[in-house]
């Protein structure tokens, strides 16, 4: 298992890289002149000026040689300063790490109790009204966009509904559990009920499928309950390619926090993302779209593992 890790690991950097050079290319291709927006329109500076600025920042180079300043950087563990604040990247991401990686996993949270229980539940009664009302369900999450439900909730719930959401005051978990869990409700949920449509679809239909295999009517012959046979039998061999789904939508799931992070005026790594987009901050968007690409990879690593210990006939060598 650990030589597994570790060539997972290390296969892993040709990925990282190949992202490194597609973000960095993508955002310095976005018209737009970084230091003209920093300066505003209400500063005037001479071209020497506006040169000299250049050279400080390091944008007077051909683009090559500055994704190999920044490259080179990145291997020493330094993600460079913001241009907009001059503060060092990396600490601002990860001051707003911990906001994002929350709404991910209560996101997760959402997602899973919504999908897992409807999922068994629709499968067990396949072919009914019930089920047919639920595959509809489903097919209506899969369609809606999560920045309107969002939107949507954010209309109609607080203050009507859901008097205790509240929304722009943002409150760390350690804190004020209670006040963190009331802002971060509805972001949550925005995200998890869309993903729970996602899950709750291969939940279906991998069951539908164990349920036909021949050990689970052996146990069923023997005269077990059918709630054994169903929990100890047939589900945990289910959850194995749902465990896959989970793991590949943990990894988008950072990437989706983008907008809603911004709809709810959450201070994530997504939020600082379009901020530094619409600034042309170009050390910020490359540091922070490579911190997911890693996360998505590690979750990935994650899942691999996790099959090992669900599936005993899964071994790595």
């Amino acid at each position: 298992m650990t030589g597994f890790i570790a060539t997972r690991l290390l296969t892993m950097l040709p990925v990282l890289w190949g992202v490194s050079i597609v973000v960095f290319l993508l955002i310095h291709l976005i018209p737009g002149d970084a230091l003209q927006l920093f300066l505003g329109t209400q500063v005037a500076l001479t071209s020497a000026q506006m040169e000299e600025l250049r050279r400080l920042f390091g944008l007077n180079k051909p683009l090559p040689l500055q994704y190999i300043d920044w490259i080179g950087q990145i291997a020493r563990g330094d993600f460079g300063v913001s241009l907009r604040t001059s503060r060092p990247v990396l600490t601002d991401i990860l001051a707003r790490f911990p906001v994002s990686v929350e709404l991910t996993f209560l996101a997760l949270i959402v997602a899973l109790a919504i999908a897992l229980p409807v999922g068994v539940f629709s499968a067990l009664r396949r072919g009914t009204a019930s089920d047919a009302a639920v595959r509809v369900g489903g097919l209506i999450g899969l369609s809606i966009p999560n920045f309107w439900l969002a939107t949507m909730l954010l209309l109609f719930l607080p203050g009507r509904v859901l008097p205790i959401a509240s929304i722009g005051i943002y409150v760390r978990f350690f804190s004020h559990p209670i006040a963190n869990l009331t802002v971060m409700v509805l972001p949550a949920f925005s995200l998890g009920v869309v993903l729970a449509a996602v899950i709750m679809r291969f939940v279906r239909s991998s069951l539908l499928e164990v349920l036909g295999q021949d050990y689970v009517r052996t146990a069923r012959a023997k005269g077990l309950r059918e709630r054994w046979v169903i929990n100890r039998h047939a589900l945990r061999n289910a959850l194995i390619p749902v465990i896959t789904v989970i793991g590949f939508q943990a990894g988008y799931l950072l990437g989706g926090t983008v907008v809603i992070e911004d709809v709810f005026a959450l201070p994530g790594m997504g939020r600082l993302a379009l901020n530094a987009i619409a600034q042309r901050d170009y050390p910020v968007v490359q540091g922070v779209v490579l911190i997911i690409a890693l996360l998505f990879v590690l979750s990935n690593i994650v899942v691999d593992v996790l099959y090992a210990y669900v599936d005993p006939r899964v071994r790595y060598g």
